[in-house]
């Protein structure tokens, strides 16, 4: 399938972790040029040097998607050094043992600036970038935004309080933004959203394994059996995704809100 991808420019925030990493090499092969941005310079190099392909144009940047400051000096690095942005990639987010409840830590003990900070992470860290990067494709008058949310957004997670609340914002966002782009500045300007569900990554990894057994906590039994395909999925499997929502073939889809998650959210439990 032709994606019309070659060419284009692609900003990937969050781009040194393992979904983005995935997403930023997927579109690397399809013949884009990529921008890592992420808040650890050395993740972000790191990243860019297992994906680098000979003759493809790649730039590895240290930015922190919630300062706004950084953001702007990023995007016009960005554009200074490949001419244009075409896609944005917002995958910058995790979840925090301080804002996700458990047996050491009661709902009612929870900080609220530790629920501001998992707003901070997984929702500005979406508009922000969205802001500065949606203010080139509406001066070009397109572009396309992909925002990685979660089934959190969709159906709130038991104990990860600030991380569902944040998604589901994000997921709301999404639609409100694809809207407002199409209707104010072009409707070839899209904004879509690309929900994994339960995959076996740093940012979980202490909600799912115990760490001093290696063992699968109760939590991880607990979510394999509500997923019909009763496995943790791969980031790798969220990538054919993500280049279908940012290609042509997705061209008249925006708003959209798609799961990745082996059914989980398909799936009543019973």
């Amino acid at each position: 399938m032709n994606t019309g991808l070659e060419g284009k420019v692609a900003v990937v925030t969050g781009g040194g972790g393992a979904i983005c990493g995935e997403i930023a090499r997927g579109l690397i092969a399809a013949g884009t040029r990529i921008a890592i941005w992420d808040i650890s310079l050395d993740a972000a190099r790191n990243k860019m040097n297992e994906i680098e392909i000979q003759g493809c144009g790649l730039m590895a940047t240290a930015c922190d998607v919630t300062a706004r400051e950084q953001v702007l000096r990023a995007t016009e690095a960005v554009a200074a050094e490949f001419g244009t942005i075409d896609i944005l990639i917002n995958g910058a987010g995790g979840s925090h043992k301080t804002s996700t409840t458990s047996p050491d830590l009661e709902f009612f003990d929870i900080e609220p600036e530790a629920i501001r900070e998992g707003l901070a992470l997984n929702y500005f860290s979406a508009v922000i970038p969205s802001q500065a990067v949606g203010r080139v494709f509406a001066e070009k008058k397109s572009g396309v935004i992909v925002n990685v949310s979660s089934i959190a957004g969709i159906s709130p997670l038991t104990r990860a309080l600030s991380y569902s609340n944040a998604k589901a914002a994000l997921n709301s966002f999404t639609q409100w933004l694809a809207v407002h782009m199409a209707q104010n500045y072009s409707p070839e300007i899209r904004v879509n959203a690309i929900a994994p569900g339960f995959m076996l990554t740093d940012q979980n990894r202490f909600l799912l394994v115990d760490d001093r057994t290696g063992e699968m906590t109760e939590r991880g039994k607990t979510i394999l059996a509500q997923v019909p395909m009763g496995r943790y999925g791969d980031p790798k499997e969220i990538v054919g995704a993500a280049l279908w929502l940012v290609s042509d073939a997705a061209s008249f889809v925006t708003g959209a809100v798609i799961p990745v998650d082996g059914g989980f959210t398909a799936s009543s439990g019973v």
